[in-house]
């Protein structure tokens, strides 16, 4: 067992991935989709677009007939019958001869050109044309997006905006895509109750279930919030049982620590198998991993540590699940402003912060008092962060003006 190993903050997010599955496939509508991973290759069946069109409203041209056009000297074309969206344009332009057409209409045979409205004027049935046209001009050309046949969408694709036009347009209603996974979420300890209970001497209300929750969704999975399991190991694994409808079960505990009484450790080893169960990370050193009836378990400490702990090690897990491959934060270099932190523990580090962007530097700021001791909630730092600052282990000390990595929950937009 690799329980009695500290592991670093790497080796123990390795583990944890080594024995993480991508979530079976469902088809889903396509507005369903977005965000979620494609599990099937689309093919086109039809070109995309389907046929050669103008991109705006003017005039459909043989571009040879315009050729040598210019506000003093225009050339004068024979107007036919005009072409909407929608229709498909009867006959074909012959030499000297346009028709108005609208942006998205067919473009009629004979034409491989169109000038916009506005280098134009329309006289009767004859129009001016003050610019040439060059080949090409304006228009769309069928299967200029996806050629009929092609993979329009790859297996493996984070479905984006863009897609769902894509989907749409192929007639594609349903897809087949990596299913959520549904994560449990179960609190630990006596102190804790509902947070819609009255609070009474000793007790705190379970918010950080909330907060795990909320992570829950930002990585796209699906949350079930189980309450409270107070009174010890009995309580612990009843609540482990009721969570077997779901892929993936996360406890947060007080209770967490290197004892050897450890409820954590002793209800897993009791139910199941604990993989490990420290990392050399602060805050978040007691963490623990294991298996329960095939299902991966993460139990991560309460208070500050909680989120972090997520950040690092659940969060990757549950995008792994879902099939994506971009499961790390985006991290960015900014320079430490404020009074110098101290690595005293010699741990690697993670300290929230406030990112700012002045000029084109990022400044790291700190976000409050970073305590995670006990039960001690700190709860606005977090609330302010919109980053992790990452003190690897052989650094001792952050000074103002230095030099920093930090993980963004969000990118950082101008």
């Amino acid at each position: 067992m690799e329980g009695e190993i500290l592991l670093s903050v790497d080796e123990a997010r390795e583990i944890i991935l080594n024995k993480i599955d991508r979530l079976s496939s469902e088809e889903v509508p396509i507005l369903e989709s977005l965000g979620r991973v494609l599990d099937e290759n689309v093919y086109a069946e039809i070109d995309l677009p389907p046929f050669d069109s103008s991109t705006m409203d003017g005039y459909a041209v043989r571009s040879e007939d315009t050729m040598g056009a210019w506000p003093a000297g225009p050339i004068e074309l024979k107007a036919l019958e005009g072409i909407a969206a929608g229709y498909r344009p009867e006959g074909e332009i012959s030499e000297g001869e346009t028709i108005r057409i609208m942006a998205g209409a067919p473009l009629p045979e004979g034409a491989d050109a169109v000038i916009m409205v506005e280098y134009t004027e329309r006289i009767d049935d004859r129009v001016l044309i003050y610019s040439p046209a060059r080949p090409g001009e304006n228009i769309r050309y069928a299967g200029e997006d996806v050629k009929r046949g092609e993979i329009a969408l790859a297996r493996g694709k984070r479905i984006a905006l863009g897609d769902i036009g894509i989907l749409a347009a192929l007639g594609k209603a349903k897809v087949e895509v990596v299913r959520k996974p549904t994560v449990a979420v179960i609190a630990a300890g006596d102190e804790l109750i509902d947070i819609d209970m009255p609070l009474s001497a000793g007790k705190i209300r379970n918010s950080h279930s909330y907060e795990i929750a909320a992570q829950v969704i930002d990585c796209g999975c699906v949350p079930l919030i189980l309450g409270v399991a107070s009174g010890g190991q009995e309580a612990l694994a009843a609540k482990i049982e009721e969570a077997s409808s779901a892929d993936i079960i996360i406890i947060i505990t007080s209770d967490v620590s290197v004892s050897d009484c450890d409820l954590i450790r002793v209800v897993l080893n009791q139910i199941g198998e604990i993989i490990f169960w420290q990392a050399v990370m602060e805050p978040g050193r007691p963490l623990a991993f294991g298996i329960v009836d095939r299902k991966p378990v993460i139990s991560l400490p309460r208070a500050a540590s909680s989120i972090i702990s997520f950040e690092q090690f659940a969060r990757p897990a549950l995008l792994k699940m879902s099939g994506r491959t971009d499961i790390s934060r985006i991290s960015i270099e900014a320079v430490f402003e404020g009074e110098s932190f101290k690595n005293e523990s010699g741990c690697y580090k993670m300290v929230r912060v406030t990112i700012e962007k002045e000029g084109n530097t990022f400044k790291a700021r700190l976000g409050g008092l970073q305590k995670s001791e006990g039960l001690n909630e700190s709860l606005k730092p977090m609330a302010l962060a919109n980053g992790l600052m990452v003190i690897p282990e052989n650094v001792k000390e952050i000074l103002a003006g230095d030099k920093v990595t930090v993980q963004l929950f969000e990118p950082i937009i101008d």
